[in-house]
C-alpha cells in the first residue's frame, strides 16, 4: 500500500487493518505521534488528515487516501510552525508526552477556525488529555498562534 506522510510517498507492506499509528511509528519510524490509550480517547496519537484532527490509533492504514500530517512535518527547515513557536513562548509543556497530539489538534483547529473563542478552543481541545494540567497555557498558546494568523 502507498501512503503519503508529510508530503512524502511511502510504500508499506502491512495488513490493511493495521492502525495508522503503528505504520507511522514502526514501519516509517515517524515517532511524533505517541501511543497513549489505544482507544482514541487521549489524543496523544493525533495527526491531521484532510484538515481534520484524527486519532491515528483508531484509523486503519487502508482507510487513508490523502496526505497525513504529523508533528514531524510541521516545521519548515529551522522555522517552527506558529503553533509550535507559541507552545515554546507560553512554556506549555511539562512532561511533554501529550504535546505532539495537542499541537496537531491546535493546528487543525486554527486551520479551520483562525479566530477561535475560548469556547471554540475548549470544544476542539476537549479530546486531548494532559495529565500535567497545562490547559490554561494550551489555550494561551492557541490564542498567541491565532494572533500570528496561522496559515494552512
Amino acid at each position: 500500500m502507498k501512503l503519503q506522510v508529510n508530503g512524502a510517498f511511502h510504500d508499506v507492506d502491512v495488513e490493511p487493518d493495521m492502525p495508522l499509528l503503528w505504520v507511522l511509528r514502526d514501519e516509517l519510524n515517524i515517532k511524533g505521534p505517541k501511543f497513549g490509550c489505544g482507544a482514541g480517547l487521549c489524543g496523544a496519537c493525533t495527526v491531521i488528515i484532510d484538515g481534520q484532527a484524527v486519532r491515528s490509533c483508531q484509523t486503519f492504514a487502508s482507510d487513508v487516501t490523502t496526505d497525513v500530517r504529523t508533528i514531524d512535518g510541521l516545521a519548515k527547515g529551522d522555522t517552527l510552525h506558529a503553533v509550535q513557536q507559541a507552545w515554546l513562548d507560553e512554556q506549555v509543556a511539562q512532561c511533554g508526552y501529550c504535546q505532539a497530539g495537542q499541537i496537531m489538534n491546535a493546528v487543525a483547529l486554527l486551520e479551520n477556525n483562525p479566530n477561535p473563542t475560548d469556547a471554540d478552543i475548549d470544544d476542539a481541545m476537549s479530546g486531548n488529555l494532559c495529565r500535567c494540567g497545562t490547559y490554561p497555557r494550551i489555550r494561551a498558546a492557541i490564542k498567541r498562534a491565532a494572533a500570528t494568523k496561522v496559515e494552512a
